[in-house]
């Protein structure tokens, strides 16, 4: 799972002693974080610690402190529009679909920045990943399931044909075998050459499907490296996989 190229030497996404506050309080402090090509990257941490700030402030929704590159340029000067354009996308937490509108309307508006000739690959791409998507395409996003909402949120994310995509719990408030579809997906955009930032609440599937992982506490990473060594680590199993690793090592 773990021999992917080494970030180190061709880094998609780059940032370094970042940080991150709102108003005079520093939610994000010294962080440093990199996404190879074709790697999932996971961030464990519980509530509050940071996480979902670092991923708004990668993509230019909050302002951040330190140096960030995406494929080799400087993101920092770019707005929104045009870090996604640079191939850069983030899912949500809340999702944030227009509920009036229906499936397909809506994954419409996730393909703004690419030629009216590339959309229709994209649709089949994206109803090719997501069944279900194409089945209710033409019903409206608000009766959707959370599950499929989820599917959506992504769906809409992969229009615009990213380089890298960021997801912020994407399995929140989900039945456990949505959950397993939802991160079988996300294995499959690594196969077919999209690099993954996960933020996930649910520690144990996180660290499984992904190559590399960091710990965040408090605003600060404690603790990196590749996931099967976080997952073993015996203060991460007893903090946020619920059980004691038998044999795990300390920090």
């Amino acid at each position: 799972m773990n021999g992917h190229t080494n970030p180190r030497t061709a880094a998609l996404l780059s940032v370094s002693d970042v940080h991150v506050a709102y108003g005079k309080v520093e939610a994000v402090r010294a962080v440093s974080l990199d996404v190879a090509d074709n790697e999932i990257v996971t961030i464990v941490g519980a509530n509050g610690a940071g996480k979902s700030t670092l991923l708004n402030a990668i993509m230019g929704i909050l302002p951040l402190k330190g140096t960030a590159a995406f494929a080799g340029q400087d993101i920092a000067p770019l707005d929104i529009e045009d870090r996604v354009a640079a191939g850069l996308s983030l899912v949500p937490e809340h999702r944030e679909l227009f509920a009036t509108m229906n499936v397909e309307d809506n994954l419409q508006l996730g393909a703004f920045r690419i030629a009216k000739s590339k959309a229709a690959a994209a649709f089949e791409r994206v109803y090719h990943l997501f069944p279900r998507l194409k089945e209710r395409r033409k019903q409206l996003a608000g009766t959707l399931s959370g599950g499929e909402q989820q599917m959506l949120a992504m769906g809409r994310a992969l229009m615009g044909t990213p380089k890298l995509l960021m997801l912020d719990e994407p399995s929140l408030g989900l039945a456990p075998i949505i959950v397993a579809d939802i991160f079988r997906i996300i294995g499959e955009l690594r196969a077919n050459g999209v690099s993954v930032l996960l933020v996930e609440q649910n520690a144990r599937a996180a660290l499984e499907i992904a190559d590399r992982a960091y710990v965040m506490e408090l605003g600060e990473f404690i603790l990196s490296g590749p996931a099967r060594e976080i997952a073993a680590n015996a203060r991460v199993a007893a903090s946020y996989l619920g059980f004691q690793h038998e044999g795990a090592s300390g920090i």
